[in-house]
């Protein structure tokens, strides 16, 4: 931990839900009712829907006389429409609004439209960049959006740091080459991997100068 408070990095890059924001409540009715419609069992499925994009997560239950993609199409409408309970992070809309407009991005695996309205109802400055489902042909845990997110901030991705919270995400930004922070006020358990974790961001502020930014303890 005290290496990544010693570091210095080009840019930060942000998953959205569970690390900038909290819309699991919101998340979790929608894809619960989608669920319980196909058969499925809630407890066991709700917990593969974080980090990855809807398509994906539908196509890879291989239902029968399913179409991923409409499906997937209506459980982005039906998110979009669910937004109560959707909150910022601890500290994240402090955190976000001190960084320099052209030195982060957040990186989900919603679509823009999805994105756009949580970021809002949570309370959240808007990205100049921001990276959706709609812009990769593969979504996390590949390390397309990450690299996609470092080419228009024009950094290298070993020069950023990630803020992430769930395993694919994590995957995805190791393979970009990128460093890892783990996000866990939305976790029950402590994460394996081997990455720092904190919180939340309550107790850090961006350290900018130098040509770099860093982290720093309140």
């Amino acid at each position: 931990m005290s290496d990544l408070f010693a570091s210095s990095f080009d840019a930060f890059l942000f998953d959205m839900d569970g690390t900038i924001l909290n819309s699991i409540a919101a998340a979790e009715r929608v894809w619960g009712a989608w669920a319980w419609k196909f058969g499925l069992n809630p407890e066991v499925f709700l917990p593969t829907i974080h980090g990855r994009r809807a398509f994906e997560t539908i196509s890879s239950l291989g239902l029968a006389d399913v179409d991923p993609e409409a499906e997937a199409a209506a459980v982005t409408r039906a998110e979009i429409d669910e937004i109560d309970g959707v909150i910022p992070i601890g500290g994240a809309a402090r955190f976000l609004s001190s960084l320099p407009a052209h030195r982060w991005a957040v990186v989900t695996s919603a679509p823009a439209a999805l994105a756009e309205r949580r970021i809002e109802a949570a309370g959240l400055p808007s990205p100049a960049i921001i990276v959706t489902a709609e812009d990769v042909r593969r979504g996390k845990p590949a390390p397309d959006c990450f690299i996609l997110a470092a080419e228009r901030l024009s950094v290298d991705p070993a020069r950023c740091l990630v803020f992430e919270d769930a395993e694919a995400g994590i995957m995805a930004a190791t393979a970009a080459g990128c460093r890892v922070v783990v996000i866990t006020e939305t976790h029950k358990h402590r994460m394996g991997g081997g990455h720092p974790q904190i919180a939340n961001y309550d107790r850090i502020k961006p350290k900018i100068g130098g040509g770099g930014l860093g982290l720093l303890r309140i």
